[in-house]
């Protein structure tokens, strides 16, 4: 599976480290992946991996199981 926010879609972020002498090496930031239980629709617990961004914002909807 890809390292990807499951609700969100977010992936990672690609970029070009440069040098002094404008050597560029590819360079890629991963996601904060988090694993956590939410509630659904009809009242199922659901495990998925979400970004700590997205965390925040279930903290602060109060979507989560356990906060």
């Amino acid at each position: 599976m890809a390292r990807k926010d499951s609700l969100t879609g977010k992936g990672p972020m690609f970029s070009n480290s440069r040098s002094h002498a404008m050597n560029a090496n590819k360079k890629k930031w991963n996601l904060n992946l988090q694993k956590v239980k939410l509630i659904d629709e009809n009242g199922k617990l659901i495990t998925t991996k979400v970004s700590a961004r997205t965390l925040r914002t279930l903290k602060k909807n109060s979507q989560l199981v356990n906060n």
